[in-house]
């Protein structure tokens, strides 16, 4: 591996809490086509006329509640990650944010520069395939390459939604907490929601996601790049790993922007019923 590089990706924070650091973050990931799927104009209005001239203040608000003395929380443990990474290889690693900073264009030119370096293997951290996530990922990295021109081959870490090693950690993750002596109530899989228009254009069928009530249950090449499909059984193999009876959890979904139409789980939807 002599000529290979690694590229963490995230999604990405802020520089600061101060407002105008969150407008210029806010107007970065907003206006990305992957994010809010809808013609550049339509996006520009949207973006420059109801969401940057109130939303930044808000957004400052919050962040200023959950920022760490080091800086934002989600940099700050990625950072982490990436020296927990590098302590395990000798492979260059670097990490990068889609949105914010460190970019990823600065981190490749960086790992470019490196003697003998061919190619980059991007390893975008999400489990569950999405466009507002990995392909926006994928086409910024190729787009960098394509403008700078450089000499190196991309190579990409497919969703990793139900590999056993990620399953385990999940599981070993929250074993405190489900442990019978402590009596836990319910638990709660909380995942991100998407628009139902982003299901159905990441569907290379065409004819598939959302067509049918069981979609998720009728095997279908859909499913490599059905976020739904993905988290579903992301939940499934958990709840075969931990030993959860039906009764015990539920899924739900989280962070609806705008009037979209979300595609959202009902109150309990394990990966064998919907």
């Amino acid at each position: 591996m002599g000529n290979r590089a690694v590229l963490l990706t995230n999604l990405g924070s802020p520089d600061s809490t101060d407002v105008y650091a969150v407008r210029r973050y806010l107007n970065q990931f907003l206006m990305d086509p992957y994010v809010i799927q809808l013609p550049w104009l339509l996006r520009r209005l949207i973006v420059s006329l109801f969401v940057l001239p109130t939303r930044p203040r808000a957004s400052a608000h919050a962040y200023q509640s959950i920022w760490w003395k080091e800086g934002s929380p989600l940099v700050v443990l990625s950072q982490r990650l990436l020296e927990a990474v590098k302590n395990k290889t000798d492979v260059p690693v670097a990490m990068a944010m889609r949105y914010g900073n460190p970019s990823i264009e600065s981190q490749l030119l960086q790992l470019a520069e490196q003697a003998g370096i061919e190619e980059v293997l991007l390893i975008p951290l999400y489990p569950h395939y999405a466009d507002s996530t990995i392909k926006t990922t994928v086409e910024e990295a190729k787009s960098v390459i394509a403008k700078h021109q450089l000499n190196v081959k991309l190579l990409v870490l497919q969703p990793f939604y139900e590999e056993q090693a990620y399953i385990d950690a999940l599981v070993a993750s929250t074993a405190p907490w489900l442990n019978e002596d402590n009596g836990y109530d319910h638990l709660l899989f909380s995942y991100h929601g998407l628009p139902e228009l982003h299901l159905t254009k990441a569907d290379p069928t065409g004819s598939h996601c959302l067509k049918r009530d069981d979609c998720c249950q009728v095997a279908s090449p859909a499913h490599a790049t059905c976020y739904r499909f993905q988290v579903l059984r992301t939940t499934e193999r958990f709840v075969e790993k931990a030993g959860l009876k039906p009764d015990q959890y539920s899924i739900a979904f989280q962070s609806r922007l705008g009037r979209a139409r979300s595609r959202h789980g009902r109150r309990r939807d394990s990966a064998g019923s919907r």
